[in-house]
């Protein structure tokens, strides 16, 4: 594939809002996770809740949106200067030419959990609930394309926890097909009662900070997070510092609706088309950012896979023990993790980890490693067998990038 640039990014978890928090959070190696006393929520779990969503509502043009996901779409959107980057690049192409590409899993299902609480006595919902603005999975995609002001495609990919992975190939394959010059990447999802009860009833959610990798590891904290990304071509040539999006792949196992490939198959075969894209070798990735989500047969599948390409030379970690698995915006929030990693020489701390598992033979980081990182890869594996691997790259060690010094 031809490298888009990764021209601005933007994201939120419960590490706190925009580039700089998460970047102290993983420096320090502070977890966000919390005990969860979300809503009416009783579970004796670890959730990855970001505070303060309940007071911002969205008003105006826009207010039959409101509702928590895209209350977190908006504080998100509004981080970094993205909105500035966004006008701008609809100033350079034309913003109908600019095309929305937004994953989730449950969207604004949170705000219809609400809605049925204040049934009438004929069971009809109140009026001012709006399914279409809030529920619906298109919503947080519409919100985001009439909030920036864009007028090219605009899509909702729903795939699992490989959503906001997936919209990376979605674009790429638009631009590369002359359909848009110009994309907005990104994935939203937030906390609802249908999710943790959901994942608890499948007994997949840990009753401690979820810790992948560990001899002890016993489940998921779910978390809900917000990212975003502006995606360019680079033209006929590039900064050599620059980050860019050289590779990405996609696959299907199909093995089971809950549970990976024992072997990782699918996930294997995504790593690979991603390097292939990118046109690397194995030995070219510098940090891998694992989907990791702390179950057992999760951990081990990723584990198998990842060990067949790489070895065990390649420093690997998962973020989830400190934003917790954030579902149909774990793609993106977790490849904006690797290009923070790339241009801050950080790869960071698996947390909560305390006992390796001895089976498990990738090299798992449990402190940061403070090294320079050039090529990184963000995995990404979704119910159902929907995987999705992320080569981003630094423009000056990418094979296919012609660099301006």
């Amino acid at each position: 594939m031809q490298p888009l640039l990764l021209s601005a990014s933007t994201l939120t978890s419960c590490l706190g809002t925009g580039a700089a928090a998460t970047l102290e959070a993983m420096r320090s190696q502070r977890s966000g996770l919390t005990r969860c006393r979300f809503e009416t929520a009783e579970l004796d779990a670890w959730i990855g809740e970001v505070a303060g969503l309940d007071d911002e509502p969205i008003g105006g043009d826009l207010a039959d949106f409101d509702c928590r996901n895209n209350r977190l779409a908006a504080r998100t959107l509004a981080a970094d200067d993205f909105e500035s980057a966004v006008a701008a690049a609809a100033a350079r192409h034309g913003a109908d030419r600019i095309g929305v590409f937004v994953g989730t899993s449950t969207s604004g299902i949170l705000q219809t959990e609400l809605a049925y609480r204040r049934r009438g006595k004929d069971g009809a919902l109140p009026a001012d609930f709006h399914y279409a603005g809030t529920h619906n999975s298109f919503s947080v995609a519409d919100y985001t394309r009439r909030r920036l002001g864009l007028g090219g495609p605009s899509v909702a990919v729903s795939a699992a926890c490989a959503s906001s992975a997936k919209v990376f190939g979605n674009a790429a394959r638009m631009i590369a097909a002359g359909l848009i010059d110009a994309a907005v990447v990104g994935g939203v999802d937030s906390l609802c009662l249908t999710t943790l009860y959901g994942f608890n009833s499948l007994e997949l959610i840990s009753q401690q900070a979820c810790r992948p990798f560990d001899t002890h590891r016993d489940g998921i904290s779910i978390g809900e997070a917000g990212g975003f990304a502006l995606l360019e071509p680079i033209g006929s040539s590039v900064d050599p510092a620059a980050v860019l999006v050289a590779g990405i792949g996609e696959s299907s196992d199909a093995y089971h609706m809950s549970s990976p490939h024992p072997e990782g198959a699918g996930a294997r075969a995504a790593m690979v088309a991603a390097l292939n894209a990118a046109g690397i070798a194995a030995a070219d990735v510098d940090y891998i950012n694992l989907h990791g989500t702390g179950t057992p047969s999760n951990d081990a599948a990723e584990d198998h896979a990842v060990h067949a390409i790489f070895g065990d030379t390649v420093p690997v970690s998962s973020t989830k023990g400190a934003t917790g698995h954030a579902l149909g915006a774990a793609g993106i929030v977790e490849a904006l993790v690797v290009a923070l990693a790339i241009r801050h020489h950080l790869a960071p701390a698996g947390l909560n980890t305390r006992e390796l598992d001895p089976v498990l033979k990738s090299r798992y980081l449990l402190g940061n490693l403070n090294t320079r990182i050039d090529i990184g890869l963000s995995n990404s594996f979704g119910f159902g067998g929907a995987n999705c691997a992320l080569v981003l790259g630094r423009a000056d060690r990418l094979p296919r990038v012609r660099v301006v010094h």
